[in-house]
């Protein structure tokens, strides 16, 4: 028997300095604060638009904290969803002014990639999504292929495919 949930509501992330991090996912993402737990060890950030009461939580483990290892047992990335190609462009630009960016990839029919690392090393995908009706055979495969962004912002330029999802 199966639980049957519907979508992921948030994500809660240990971070060494919650300023830190609060700081990066504001500036980065556009997140504002929603809450903040007493004693600043935890803050709890929204996404613009956003109906959820909170997208990702950042918990203070203090900087003597084990940094996390790449390719360890956990969490892998998180990914967040933009709506047009235009604004996967704008991310990748954003996260190379701030050195977070660290790689990019097509995902087939499906979608296309722009991946980054926050400041404890949890790593992020940013990705937009193809409209359904292009996914055909990729939907049911993973490829991971070179991505050319400047060919696909021209051939995507435009469409708009988050509501395709909602």
């Amino acid at each position: 028997m199966s639980i049957g949930p519907v979508r992921l509501n948030h994500a809660v992330l240990f971070v060494a300095d919650v300023a830190r991090s609060e700081r990066f996912y504001t500036a980065v993402f556009g997140m504002d604060v929603a809450a903040r737990a007493p004693g600043g060890r935890a803050v709890f950030l929204r996404l613009p638009g956003s109906a959820n009461d909170h997208d990702l939580g950042l918990m203070g483990v203090g900087p003597s904290a084990p940094r996390k290892r790449r390719g360890g047992i956990g969490l892998y990335h998180l990914a967040w969803q933009v709506d047009t190609i235009e604004e996967l462009q704008h991310a990748r630009e954003v996260l190379a002014e701030v050195g977070a960016y660290t790689g990019e990839s097509s995902h087939g029919g499906t979608t296309k990639s722009v991946y980054g690392v926050d400041p404890d090393g949890n790593e992020f995908e940013i990705m937009w999504m193809l409209p359904r009706e292009q996914w055909a055979s990729y939907a049911t495969t993973v490829p991971v292929e070179p991505l050319d962004l400047a060919v696909e912002t021209s051939r995507w330029s435009g469409v708009q495919t988050i509501d395709d999802f909602r």
